[in-house]
């Protein structure tokens, strides 16, 4: 069904007077020309059983809604993506309970089906003619994609039947999928050739949650299926983009720990195979983006989203001088199309389109002709600010440092305040600005920030060395030394949030999920400064967790071997090697399912602290990953979190 523009967007949700409703933005994509966006948008009042229902929304480029579409009211729909001419868009839509997806085209006023895969699908591409489009499937996938996502049980013999990922091409009219990459290949990402004759991509044999840390950079025949390697560097890739003369394939290439959490340098090479070229060397920032863009093939350039320190930025650069230029830039955090990069823009580069928000500033739709570039949607702007944040920079060890402070809006007197530090998951990754949503849990982003805050608390996100957003010699800093500089980093910060606000040092706490789960359960056994802790999906034994995780192949980048190779390197990092020295009661929580931390991991490291009397709970959740999927879970860990904290910090 079309609505008009000033018609309702969605059905009004009848909430209590406390209660938040935030409207949901994800899986953004711009039309060729600029003057259309489409995304999936929620209305979610919070403590939902499960994840808002979305609609399909289209907008103008000023905001204005000009349709709405919702086929299936038991589908959570994804991946928006426009034909080569605008006159059309396709999307994804799961359910979950069926077993499948769905592709839909809406080229008037309805969607219609053009193909169903039993099983989970992604990454839709339309062919530069039209005539095509190509996605990733997984027929009969034992889980979802993506190793933060519950894994199967393991039962049976293990290893002997995979998942595989391919690349599948169908008519835009209509019809039967045909599975074109080679069956015994994962494909992660995939872009095609403009001459549609076939595909860059990133694929791995074997495992898919565990490969993308070997994946080499591959061209795949459309017709044939045939694989060539293209290129194979001791880096890991992400975005393989072709470029519109079909001679070139631009990717970020880097050290990152999560296969999605984008972040590096940009790389050329050609599609003919060879070694890739750095075309951004010594960026003082990170890409988390890039688009081929301009008009005729002589004018062409790379149009990318880049972290540099506080901000996100728009950044152009010129293959041939390697010139870098930065059209925008802001203290927020953005995203589009999950596996598109953070912005997505028109077919000539020159509008921009994202789902932005900051600390005090819920999601909405940002559009402009650049350098322009602001919301256009104000459906959130009624829900107002809950928090001061400043953005705060500290020297260490030669390292300029970066992270965010966080605190009640109103402070008065001289009293002091005990605070949290957030340490964040990666360690490839950064903190950059989040809603602080009042009221109860919201979809599945972890809410529990504002509970602290409306109790007196101080925040502290730090970015130390490891993390995105000063470049890749910044990144990889803590290569074969985690926990000892990037600790140092922290306390540092600590330090230089102290001076300027009113903490008492005597009533810090410390929190982290993944990466920082495991950074909480480190810096237990390293000092004495943290008197509360809550580790999240942690590691308790690096040499224990070798052997136990799905994921073994992203620690040789950071540890520089495997662990029977050089255990030493392990040991050191191991927080049960120092498990003596912990003496901050410690809350532990973790997925039962988790493929990345595993949950003996946390089980290992509470059965410690149980020993030696350090006071510790641990909660697993059934039928969890690394993402929590289900709010009713995460409500839960939130009262805990906040309860924990407020008994030995109050």
């Amino acid at each position: 069904m079309i609505l008009g523009a000033g018609a309702l967007l969605l059905n009004a949700v009848q909430a209590a007077a406390d209660q938040v409703v935030l409207r949901e933005h994800d899986a953004l994509s711009i039309s060729p020309s600029g003057d259309r966006v489409v995304d999936v948008e929620a209305l979610d009042p919070g403590n939902l059983p499960e994840e808002a229902h979305g609609t399909i929304i289209v907008r103008a480029a000023d905001g204005k809604l000009v349709a709405q579409f919702d086929p299936c009211k038991t589908c959570k729909y994804s991946d928006t993506a426009w034909s080569p001419k605008g006159n059309a868009f396709a999307f994804l839509a799961a359910d979950s309970a069926a077993g499948k997806t769905t592709l839909y085209v809406v080229e008037k006023d309805a969607p219609r089906e053009v193909t169903n895969v039993a099983g989970v699908a992604n990454t839709v591409r339309w062919s530069a003619d039209g005539s095509r489009i190509a996605l990733l499937v997984t027929p009969g996938a034992r889980k979802k994609t993506g190793a933060v996502e519950a894994g199967a049980a393991l039962v049976g013999e293990i290893g002997a039947s995979e998942d595989e990922q391919r690349i599948a091409i169908v008519a835009a009219s209509g019809g039967e999928l045909r599975l074109v990459s080679p069956p015994d290949t994962y494909i992660y990402e995939f872009d095609w050739t403009p001459d549609g004759t076939g595909f860059a991509a990133t694929g791995a044999k074997g495992n898919g949650d565990n490969n993308w840390w070997v994946a080499t950079l591959d061209y795949v025949d459309a017709e044939s299926g045939a694989l060539r390697v293209i290129a194979a560097p001791k880096m890991q890739m992400t975005l393989p983009r072709v470029s519109p003369d079909g001679k070139t394939v631009a990717f970020i290439g880097g050290l990152m720990s999560d296969w999605g959490s984008i972040g590096g340098d940009v790389y050329g090479v050609p599609l003919e195979g060879g070694p890739p070229t750095n075309l951004t060397p010594d960026f003082k920032g990170t890409f988390r983006g890039i688009a081929w863009r301009g008009a005729g093939l002589t004018n062409t350039r790379l149009i990318t989203s880049a972290l540099i320190d506080d901000e996100y930025a728009i950044v152009t650069i010129d293959p041939a001088t390697r010139a870098t230029k930065k059209l925008w830039s802001a203290p927020v955090d953005m995203k589009a199309q999950r596996l598109d990069g953070a912005i997505a823009f028109s077919a000539d580069g020159a509008v921009a389109a994202a789902i932005t928000e900051d600390f005090n500033h819920a999601e909405e739709v940002a559009i402009g002709r650049l350098p322009k570039f602001a919301p256009v949607t104000r459906d959130n702007a009624a829900l107002g600010a809950n928090v001061s944040a400043q953005s705060v920079h500290w020297s260490n060890e030669g390292f300029n440092v970066q992270g965010w402070l966080l605190g009640p809006k109103n402070v008065s007197g001289k009293q002091k305040h005990p605070m949290v530090v957030v340490v964040h998951g990666g360690p490839s990754s950064a903190v950059t600005p989040r809603y602080i949503a009042a009221g109860a849990q919201h979809g599945t982003r972890f809410d529990f920030i504002h509970d602290l805050i409306t109790r007196g608390y101080y925040i502290f996100y730090p970015n130390p060395r490891g993390s995105y957003g000063q470049g890749v010699a910044f990144t990889r800093a803590n290569t074969r030394d985690f926990g000892h500089g990037d600790l140092r980093d922290i306390l540092a910060g600590v330090d230089a949030v102290e001076k300027i606000a009113a903490i008492d040092d005597a009533r810090l706490g410390i929190y982290g999920h993944s990466y920082g789960g495991w950074m909480t359960m480190w810096a237990n056994t390293q000092t004495q400064r943290f008197k509360a802790a809550v580790a999240g999906a942690g590691i308790a034994n690096w040499t224990s967790y070798y052997g136990q995780n799905g994921i073994d192949q992203w620690m040789i980048p950071f540890f520089g071997a495997s662990v029977y190779d050089d255990p030493a390197i392990y040991r050191a990092s191991s927080p049960i090697e120092f498990i003596k020295q912990a003496k901050t009661p410690t809350l532990l929580y973790v997925g039962e399912r988790d493929v990345e931390c595993p949950a003996v991991q946390s089980l290992e490291y509470w059965h410690a602290l149980k020993s030696l009397g350090v006071p510790t709970q641990l909660m697993i959740y059934a039928g969890e990953g690394h993402h929590f999927r289900k709010p009713g879970n995460l409500e839960d860990l939130r009262a805990r979190i906040v309860t924990w904290f407020d008994r030995y910090l109050k």
